[in-house]
């Protein structure tokens, strides 16, 4: 496993690292725990607003799974995820932290080995895929195989040069550029077949949906609990995956009047759903250093289930 973390600042530094592994497609993990910037801004406070940068922050197209923990407790299962889906499709994968949620804690039982999915990894062997080994075969999920250094009969040539499909031959074709550029961008999408549907907690539909991602979770879901307490029709919807998005999200959003999204940036999250979904959302941003109260996610519910507006 190759992991390595840090906070905002940090996570510019591992940039061309990031855009290495995404062109050589192999697994890991970069560890983000955000906190306010930019810069060294606040160091040890809370803020979400380094999620674009996850997304986009690299030179070139080099998309790559993003996932983000609710929880202390989450961090694990977030963490599994993680590793679950850069080894399947041979990627680095960024995990979204926040100081708020690093420095939490609450109850949680370690898991048993027996208790955890077993993360299949398949090296292949010499002879296994034919005469000769090309690096740059696919599967069903459009993962390349994972030879282990120093296979007798695997050798082959990485680097950050562009690779002729298959063979990973260094390649400056143009129309074979584009072919790699798109091919990667699909088997990063292709996540959607391993990630599920996205979930909701309230009703199946209704007046409003607070979209949440990160730590912001518990906060969210005790508002809506709330507002549900009050005869609001009001859901939850979490993000764990941000990239790619659920394949269902889009249905989901579809079966509320409004959508919520509070988000301790300036409304990054906001701004991806509006361009991906082609809807307005309401948008509830803090960038104080401080997480969200429920009182005050509460108080936006209140405002938008009696005909607020979308500011």
């Amino acid at each position: 496993m190759a992991v390595t973390g840090s906070s905002g600042p940090g996570l510019a530094l591992k940039t061309e690292g990031l855009g290495l592994a995404t062109m050589l497609e192999l697994p890991m993990l970069v560890l983000d725990v955000q906190r306010g910037g930019p810069s060294t801004g606040m160091p040890t406070k809370v803020e979400q607003s380094d999620l674009l940068y996850a997304l986009y922050g690299r030179p070139g197209e080099a998309p790559v799974p993003v996932l983000a923990a609710a929880s202390p407790a989450d961090c694990f299962d977030t963490i599994v995820e993680a590793w679950r889906i850069a080894t399947r499709l041979m990627t680095p994968v960024v995990v979204l932290s926040d100081s708020f949620t690093a420095n939490g804690a609450e109850p949680w039982r370690l898991p048993e080995k027996d208790e955890l999915a077993t993360i299949p990894v398949h090296h292949p062997k010499a002879g296994e895929t034919g005469a000769r080994f090309l690096p740059y075969s696919r599967d069903a999920l459009l993962a390349r195989p994972w030879a282990l250094p120093g296979t007798p009969g695997l050798e082959h040539r990485l680097g950050g040069l562009e690779k002729t499909d298959g063979s990973g031959d260094v390649s400056y074709d143009p129309e074979n550029h584009q072919h790699m550029t798109e091919l990667r961008a699909r088997k990063i999408m292709n996540a959607q077949t391993l990630i599920g549907e996205q979930s909701v907690d309230g009703p199946e539909e209704g007046e409003l949906l607070v979209l949440s991602w990160g730590g912001t979770m518990g906060a969210c879901r005790r508002a809506v609990i709330l507002a549900g307490e009050q005869g609001r029709l009001v859901a939850h919807a979490h993000l764990r995956h941000l990239h790619p998005l659920p394949a269902n999200l889009g249905e989901v959003l579809g079966r509320y009047t409004r959508v919520l999204v509070p988000e301790l940036n300036t409304g990054q999250l906001a701004m991806l759903i509006r361009s991906r979904f082609l809807i307005d959302v309401a948008q509830l941003n803090k960038v104080q250093g401080t997480p969200f109260s429920v009182a005050e996610i509460l108080a936006k519910i209140e405002t938008l289930t009696k005909g607020g507006d979308l500011s």
